[in-house]
């Protein structure tokens, strides 16, 4: 089931329909505005107003006077609207998992620009050309429910028991961010392309079926609606304070270290935006110091700064979660090249 994006006014907490922004790329009256509108993957704003984003954009609007419009969906999802408003540019400010930043990038969508505080971001977390930068570190997981099952899974091939019949679901590949890491982790554990696939073909025998949201399913998780699903640390960490049956677990092969590997918010400028200084302000902003401190402490992340020393409770509890997991870095340059290779094999091998 498609999940359609959403606009949240970030500061009244307001709904309305993602199509009902106005804003004219480009001319004067627009730029002159006191706003800016974000398209972001899901994870980062709290059910409860509660999340790193909610706090972030309170300040920020409190330090600049700048209203935070936000539109939430799928990794992919929000990409796909911003190429389709290339025409009538309206967001300013794109959040969004690899490798949907770097397809992002590589569709035009991104402006050159690095924000105040890059210079302390490793490397690895922004691209050299200034592009996008992390503003959270994260890292690919799944969840289980803690309460239903009485020996948490820890293998790939234990998900295939009949007893997880209807009772495990993944998040969409090509769609959400979430989703197409499991591919990537299926790929990098069983060794290339065509044995991920077998697992994942039979795997499919006990998959609910699609979601193009992630977050959608950590209530369904705690609910035992389902017995194990995708995520990120990040997300699924900031969801178990109200969820209290959620475990996070990092699925190994059979015989092999359980692994994992970062998956971060990366925040790019969009070219063309309407309100291109207020986008500047904005990452500017995500990437101080005082913001950064608050990645554990109340976004349940990992600071993307590496002066940014974290000491809270969060922040060792995190830390502990990582503990004996090994973590491998994706090849990103060729998952960008070859991802929809990649997703249309796993359409292939599952009938999606």
């Amino acid at each position: 089931m498609q999940t359609s994006l959403k606009t949240v006014a970030a500061v009244t907490g307001s709904l309305a329909l993602a199509s009902s922004l106005t804003a004219c790329g480009g001319s004067s009256a627009a730029s002159d505005e006191k706003v800016v509108t974000v398209y972001s993957a899901d994870g980062l704003k709290g059910e409860n107003g509660d999340g790193w984003y909610d706090q972030v954009f309170k300040d920020f609007e409190k330090k600049t006077g700048i209203k935070v419009k936000y539109v939430e969906g799928g990794s992919g999802e929000v990409v796909q609207r911003a190429v389709r408003e290339k025409s009538n540019t309206q967001a300013d400010v794109i959040v969004t998992l690899p490798p949907f930043i770097q397809q992002a990038d590589a569709k035009g969508l991104l402006k050159a620009y690095e924000p105040e505080g890059a210079d302390k971001v490793a490397s690895a977390d922004k691209a050299p050309d200034g592009k996008w930068t992390s503003v959270v570190n994260n890292y690919f997981g799944f969840i289980h429910n803690t309460k239903e099952l009485k020996e948490s899974p820890r293998t790939w091939e234990d998900l295939l028991d009949s007893s997880y019949k209807d009772k495990l679901q993944y998040s969409t590949p090509g769609v959400a961010g979430d989703g197409t890491a499991v591919v990537i982790k299926a790929m990098h554990d069983f060794g290339g392309k065509e044995p991920a696939m077998e697992y994942l073909k039979k795997l499919q025998a006990n998959n609910v079926g699609p979601s193009s949201s992630t977050s959608k399913l950590a209530p369904k998780v705690d609910k035992g609606e389902i017995l194990v699903a995708n995520g990120d640390v990040q997300m699924n960490f900031a969801q178990s304070k109200s969820m209290p049956n959620i475990g996070i677990w990092f699925p190994a092969k059979d015989g092999s270290r359980p692994t994992t590997f970062a998956l971060p918010y990366a925040a790019g400028l969009v070219d063309k935006a309407p309100h291109t200084e207020n986008g500047k302000k904005l990452l500017d902003f995500m990437l101080t110091e005082g913001a950064q401190q608050q990645v554990s402490e109340i976004g349940g992340g990992f600071p993307a700064r590496t002066d940014t020393k974290a000491t809270d409770a969060n922040a060792t509890e995190l830390a502990s979660i990582l503990k004996g997991v090994e973590v491998f870095e994706p090849d990103w340059n060729d998952i960008g090249t070859n991802l929809d290779d990649y997703i249309d094999a796993w359409k292939s091998a599952t009938g999606s």
